[in-house]
């Protein structure tokens, strides 16, 4: 019989034993999470789960403890993997076939700017009785990639698509692979920005050159000259905000005062403090800042430099989103998302009934702007 204190015997201490129980327990409590969510109907038959790296990620989980939570309810039946494409809920086999139309909607975020265009889009689905699939890839070209699979593959009669167009080779092609899908597409506040003729996607977007256009138009006309442009790098919104702006400086033989450029993750309250340093002396009497968070920094640090908003620097943000709670609340300008959410399904549905018939829509909805403290136009009513 073996000698258990040999020292080439290894032994299972207790200590180890608690260990591999808490880590049992953990994918366990995991998967009983999960489960319920899906028995709850959090999420749909056929829907996506998150990945597992990004559950481990939220979670705090490691990766093994999470692959054995799916790994269980792949053997009860509940979640099903495709390869290249992630896990999905099961659709259950006695479920009736589907008796109504489905649109695809695939959108980089569902938090801040995409709830009032989302809203728009249920709601004019809801009113035609027709069904929704909704995937989500959080600025991630691979998973844009898998969640448009699985949109095509779970049978969708048309797609809702807000898809990367900028910081790609060739944007163009990318537009045109979209638009020669199997089943029509309508690109919501997505278009190929200065192609001209040569864009022949169908979408429904705001007209960002035109509200920043509108934007220095305001500020001139309340008085400034020396106008600053504080924009948001790498992002599709960004880019018309910069050529919009630029266009009407030129329109009005105005001399760009100071610009900046930055990341959204780069945006904090030493980076706006150090812009106002810089801006200190440039003779600059008002900025447009895209999106609201930067102007709200922006402002803080106006706050800390000793200079006042409006009267020493009047501020525009572009979005809309938080700008009203801003310590000085903020001019905006506000981009029409419902509306374009709402017109770019009408026009989706239109698309579908109708095929070839339908003329191509290209639509821009002008914003608003919004008028608060900041800009002190307010004050001259």
């Amino acid at each position: 019989m073996a000698d258990p204190s040999r020292p080439g015997r290894r032994r299972r201490t207790a200590g180890s034993v608690r260990d591999a129980a808490a880590r049992d327990l953990k994918f366990q409590a995991l998967a009983g999470e999960l489960r319920r969510g899906i028995l709850a109907g959090d999420w749909t038959p056929g829907a996506k789960l998150p990945t597992e790296s990004r559950l481990a990620q939220e979670t705090g989980l490691s990766l093994t403890t999470v692959r054995r939570a799916f790994d269980l309810l792949v053997e009860e039946g509940l979640v099903v993997r495709r390869q290249g494409s992630g896990s999905f809920v099961a659709v259950p086999r006695h479920a009736e076939p589907r008796t109504r139309r489905t649109v695809g909607v695939l959108v980089p975020d569902t938090k801040l700017y995409y709830p009032r265009v989302l809203q728009g889009i249920e709601e004019a689905l809801s009113a035609a009785g027709v069904g929704l699939q909704l995937a989500t890839y959080h600025y991630d070209r691979d998973e844009e990639a898998q969640d448009l699979d699985f949109l095509l593959d779970s049978g969708v009669d048309g797609l809702l698509l807000v898809p990367t167009l900028t910081g790609i080779d060739d944007p163009e092609v990318r537009a045109d692979e979209l638009m020669r899908l199997p089943v029509p597409a309508v690109l919501p506040e997505r278009r190929l920005i200065d192609a001209g003729p040569r864009d022949r996607t169908e979408h429904i977007c705001s007209d960002h050159l035109g509200g920043a256009y509108d934007a220095v138009l305001h500020l001139h006309g309340l008085g400034h000259e020396r106008i600053a442009l504080i924009t948001r790098s790498r992002n599709p919104t960004g880019v018309a905000v910069a050529l919009g702006f630029r266009r009407a400086m030129d329109d009005l033989g105005l001399r760009l005062s100071f610009s900046h450029e930055a990341e959204k993750a780069e945006w904090t309250a030493e980076l706006a403090d150090s812009l106002m340093g810089e801006i200190d002396g440039t003779g600059t009497t008002a900025a447009l800042v895209f999106g609201d968070r930067e102007a709200i920094l922006l402002e803080a640090a106006a706050r800390r430099h000793g200079t006042a908003v409006p009267q020493a620097l009047a501020l525009v943000s572009y979005d809309d989103e938080t700008a009203d709670i801003a310590e000085v609340p903020l001019t905006a300008v506000s981009p029409p998302k419902y509306r374009v959410g709402r017109m770019a399904a009408e026009v989706l549905l239109r698309r579908i009934a109708e095929g070839d018939a339908c003329p191509l829509h290209q639509v821009l909805l002008r914003p608003r702007i919004v008028i608060r403290a900041s800009c002190g136009a307010a004050a001259r009513r």
